[in-house]
């Protein structure tokens, strides 16, 4: 299974770097293709790291030996959910970039209009690199979409008096602690990206008033 975002930016956040970082990660880099990619992004705002995976100027219709009936769209407004059988249908899975918004802007219309075959990953706006996770341990991995720990809107504490909720889904990792009695607790986790929760503490800074 191959995985492709179409990038819809003329150049690429810090954040976006993580997730694409961090789908690379996910996915491998033989997996991971970058497209649409403008020749800003891909010779001044791409870091080397990323260039990896399969990064291209050309879109998703005019990938090299991507034929379009191969493709799935994963998209919010789809009719169907994706299912472990998708796995054998499809050998791409798409993604609409850059995602997160909040409230949704829609970006996917633009690739929806293409004709591609669609399926959705639920109704809560996830980060793009969780739908890209979500996507591969339900059409890899055979794991039913409504079996995958979600953890929807976490709170992400920084300090007694500091936080900020992240109005997405992510998936959940459990960790166990220990808390100031001696007793062990087990609590639920977002999975993100190496370097966001320090990405978002620094942006926090800019932005709330403690």
């Amino acid at each position: 299974m191959k995985f492709i975002v179409e990038h819809m930016e003329d150049g690429m956040h810090e954040w976006c770097t993580l997730e694409y970082r961090h789908m690379i990660q996910i996915c491998g880099a033989d997996d991971m293709y970058f497209s649409g990619l403008t020749e800003n992004v891909l010779n001044n705002c791409m870091p080397e790291d990323l260039k990896q995976a399969h990064c291209h100027q050309e879109d998703v219709m005019h990938l090299p030996g991507v034929d379009p009936s191969e493709v799935c769209l994963l998209d919010p407004s789809a009719t169907e959910p994706l299912k472990p059988e998708d796995g054998e249908k499809f050998k791409y899975m798409l993604f609409g970039g850059i995602l997160g918004d909040d409230p949704p802007r829609d970006r996917t219309k633009e690739l929806r209009k293409l004709g591609f075959a669609g399926r959705h990953l639920g109704p809560i706006q996830m980060s793009t690199d969780t739908a890209v996770n979500v996507a591969r341990r339900v059409a890899v991995d055979k794991v039913p979409l409504d079996e995958i720990p979600y953890i929807d809107s976490p709170e992400i504490y920084f300090s007694k008096h500091e936080s900020v909720n992240m109005p997405y889904r992510y998936i959940a990792i459990t960790k166990t602690i220990t808390t100031k009695d001696g007793q062990e607790k087990t609590i639920k986790k977002p999975l993100m990206p190496p370097g966001m929760l320090e990405l978002i503490k620094k942006d926090s800074e800019r932005t709330l008033d403690f």
